[in-house]
């Protein structure tokens, strides 16, 4: 593989991040609030990084499994079609944090998080312990992994952080 095809195919799965970043990026210039603009952000990221990436992975792994099986460095096994509905779970998750409320969202991030970042740790491994540079498996996936769960937990945070508070009952005040 020449050097431009290897960069190509390791660098891709960072579009995940770059188009939704730039695409809430461009919306929230003229928020009229930080919780507004905050928003955004998470819909962006729940409907481009967390939901089309996870898709495209599911129909990556279902539809040319000899291609990803390549492009991660290993042969082809069963296992894929597994990842491939891991994936799809993922997706599911992310188009419903478009719509969810702050705290699912960091239960969503948390969930896609347990799978993407043992991902990660597989990656890691099997670049270090196995000598593993095939372009799924190093580069722009890494990222990737660790970062969609990360920022759509930490989103979700600073969303319930910006939330006002309901005001105390007498009863709840007393208690306190």
């Amino acid at each position: 593989m020449d050097n431009f095809s290897y960069l190509a195919q390791s660098a891709f799965p960072l579009v995940w991040i770059l188009v939704p970043a730039i695409g809430a990026f461009v919306r929230t210039r003229h928020a009229s609030s930080p919780q507004q603009a905050l928003e955004t952000w998470q819909r962006w990221w729940a409907i481009g990084a967390f939901g089309c990436g996870s898709l495209w992975m599911t129909v990556a792994f279902l539809g040319a499994p000899d291609v990803m099986a390549t492009a991660i460095g290993f042969d082809r096994t069963p296992f894929m079609f597994e990842i491939a509905f891991a994936n799809l779970g993922l997706a599911v998750m992310g188009f419903r944090a478009a719509s969810a409320s702050a705290r699912e969202r960091t239960t969503i991030g948390i969930g896609g998080g347990m799978f993407l970042w043992g991902a990660l740790i597989g990656h890691l491994y099997q670049w270090f312990a196995g000598g593993d540079h095939a372009p799924g498996n190093t580069g722009g996936v890494l990222v990737t992994d660790l970062l969609i769960p990360a920022v759509m937990i930490t989103l979700a945070v600073r969303s319930r952080r910006l939330e006002p508070t309901p005001p105390r009952s007498a009863t709840q005040a007393a208690a306190a």
